[in-house]
């Protein structure tokens, strides 16, 4: 049987027809906005954003703004922004004083791929006017600081070689220092912040196996000290994301009045990347699916948007 070609519309579809019909008249049409954007790729939503500018004059994301409120609207923007861009505003709040947070730096630093990270530098560059490792120095300070930096000031080999001579060399020195407690040795802080990821699974491996125990049950030592609870993560984020980014789902869901912020940015950072991976992860340890989660916990249109990501990913 002939398969009849599915109608893709344009970035000026989207753009002319669609997203500006959704702005006109009374009231915004917030499910035309979920059908189109919730929909299309980064190269695509680069495209309507483009298209809208060149049509109307104005800035796509500013109407957004201006017609959505609250968490839909945050995920709606954060979402239809490049993901360099993305990074770079998400970085860029981290740094500030009431929304600064370590982890959110090292989780662009350690989830992303060198090139990417590169990009989200550029844009960083491009939008603030400043390198994002200098804001990351100057909101930083101490052992958070002497990690921070250097994560983000990496640009890891991706491939797949590994030397296992160096795997085992650098397995006993992280477990010297660990066993010694230095933590905050330049030598564990050389090895997790530059080693390629390949290299690190090696390592650690190799650390499990000599050693007995896996390198974060040894950083559990004192499970109260927040450097080790990052340094932890750091470790799962770069071998692990899946598995790290379950995590942060399954505490923004089930903390008391969820963490929105949380759950946005990991469904609109992840929902083209590795979502069907962290879906199966979540259900793995939680019994129940990620999209049972997500419908329980929020509502509305912002539940609907969400939902519509990460059904996005079995695409």
């Amino acid at each position: 049987t002939l398969k009849v070609p599915v109608h893709v519309p344009s970035p000026s579809e989207d753009a002319e027809w669609q997203l500006r019909k959704a702005f006109e008249g009374w009231g915004t049409n917030e499910q035309l906005i979920i059908d189109i954007l919730a929909h299309r790729n980064a190269a695509q939503r680069n495209s309507i954003r483009k298209v809208y500018g060149e049509a109307y004059g104005e800035d796509l994301l500013k109407c957004l703004e201006k017609e959505l409120t609250s968490d839909f609207e945050r995920a709606v923007l954060l979402f239809t922004l490049d993901p360099a861009e993305r990074d770079a505003h998400l970085a860029n709040e981290a740094t500030k004083k009431f929304t600064s947070s370590n982890w959110i730096l090292m989780e662009i630093a350690c989830s992303r791929s060198s090139h990417e990270l590169l990009n989200v530098k550029k844009a960083y560059h491009a939008r603030y006017k400043k390198s994002l490792e200098e804001d990351v120095a100057h909101h930083t300070t101490g052992e958070y600081r002497k990690l921070l930096v250097p994560l983000v000031s990496a640009f890891r080999y991706e491939g797949e070689e590994v030397n296992m001579t160096l795997a085992k060399s650098e397995a006993k020195i992280l477990h010297d220092k660990i066993s010694d407690k230095h933590y905050t040795d330049e030598e564990v802080i050389r090895i997790v912040s530059t080693r390629s990821k390949a290299q690190l699974n090696a390592t650690l491996n190799h650390y499990n196996t000599s050693f007995g125990n896996a390198i974060n049950k040894d950083l559990k030592a004192d499970p109260s000290d927040e450097f080790l609870k990052l340094l932890r993560a750091v470790i799962k984020c770069l071998t692990t994301p899946e598995q790290y980014f379950e995590k942060v789902l399954r505490q923004a869901i089930n903390k008391l009045g969820s963490d929105e912020w949380a759950l946005t940015r990991v469904v609109t950072t992840r929902a083209e990347v590795d979502m069907v991976r962290i879906k199966e992860a979540y259900q793995r340890r939680n019994s129940i699916p990620l999209e049972q989660a997500i419908a329980k916990d929020t509502s509305g249109d912002y539940e609907k948007f969400l939902l519509a990501l990460i059904g996005a990913g079995d695409a």
